[in-house]
């Protein structure tokens, strides 16, 4: 399957919702107009892998901070995005379920990885359920152990991939 990743844009607003509405459950799931904010405050650190013929079928996105973890309130408030911050956070990695286990959540990482390095961020930093601290030590995070994060009602643990300097 031949896919891209590049830049969000506002116009990919309805499907990057669309896509976040079927990946996370409501309470998790970010709305709409945070999602527009989002693309609009920092389309650099927000990606989406684009499917031939235009359909957006996962995306990855943060702001970028000076913090080493991620609090509830960078989920809601775009304006606190740091252009100049030392951490690329991730907020969410979605990809919708009929083109998981095809790489294209890894290359939504690696692309947003590699932006983070060339911009000389100090690392990336996300929050993720127990279930899923293998798959991001995969990439070079590791576990810093349960979060103060209470998005959704869920169980949160803290994750960091710091570069070498």
């Amino acid at each position: 399957m031949e896919y891209i990743i590049r830049q969000a844009r506002p116009e990919d607003l309805d499907q990057v919702a669309e896509v976040e509405r079927i990946c996370f459950p409501e309470a998790e799931a970010a709305g709409r107009e945070s999602l527009r904010l989002r693309i609009q405050a920092f389309p650099e650190s927000f990606l989406v892998a684009e499917e031939q013929g235009g359909a957006i079928i996962g995306f990855i996105n943060g702001a970028v901070t000076d913090k080493k973890t991620i609090s509830d309130d960078m989920f809601e408030d775009a304006g606190l995005h740091k252009e100049d911050g030392a951490y690329q956070s991730i907020f969410g990695l979605d990809v919708l379920p009929q083109y998981r286990r095809q790489g294209i959540a890894a290359a939504l990482m690696e692309g947003l990885i590699r932006s983070a390095e060339e911009k000389g961020r100090k690392g990336l930093i996300l929050t993720c359920k127990e279930r899923l601290i293998p798959y991001y030590g995969k990439f070079g995070y590791r576990n810093m152990g349960v979060s103060e994060s209470v998005h959704g009602g869920a169980v949160w643990y803290d994750m960091i991939m710091e570069f070498e300097q």
